[in-house]
């Protein structure tokens, strides 16, 4: 069976800039601007991850609320999530989901990124 790996996840924003401020701002993201084929473009870096942001027009639909079907979010590990609540809600970021027990050696909590995106954060530890 071939063997797969992550690449990347890719979001549409009417606003890419914005967008990338806010993982820049809230998740320590580092932005990398680029103009590939003269088109600008957006992409991050968060935890090893590449993520890139293209600009959307009015023929993408907007956003869902949550929950829908598909893809539902996209989890980011943290060690000591009471303390990473703590600053992102300093930053003034909404949680869905305060930190809760999921599972022994498991807590979780969600957040609302820009364009409605749900990010799960998550802290392992020997259970």
């Amino acid at each position: 069976m071939a063997k797969f790996g992550f690449d990347h996840i890719h979001l549409r924003s009417p606003d890419p800039e914005a967008t990338a401020r806010w993982f820049e701002d809230k998740l320590g993201a580092e932005v990398i601007r680029s103009t590939p084929q003269g088109k600008p473009r957006i992409d991050l870096k968060l935890g090893g991850q590449d993520i890139f942001i293209a600009q959307t027009d009015a023929s993408v639909a907007a956003a869902p609320s949550s929950p829908y079907q598909g893809l539902d979010h996209f989890g980011l590990i943290v060690q000591g999530l009471d303390a990473a609540a703590a600053e992102l809600k300093a930053k003034g970021v909404e949680f869905t989901m305060e930190p809760t027990q999921a599972r022994p050696g498991v807590r979780i909590a969600f957040i609302r990124g820009p364009e409605n995106i749900s990010i799960e954060l998550l802290e392992r530890t020997a259970a």
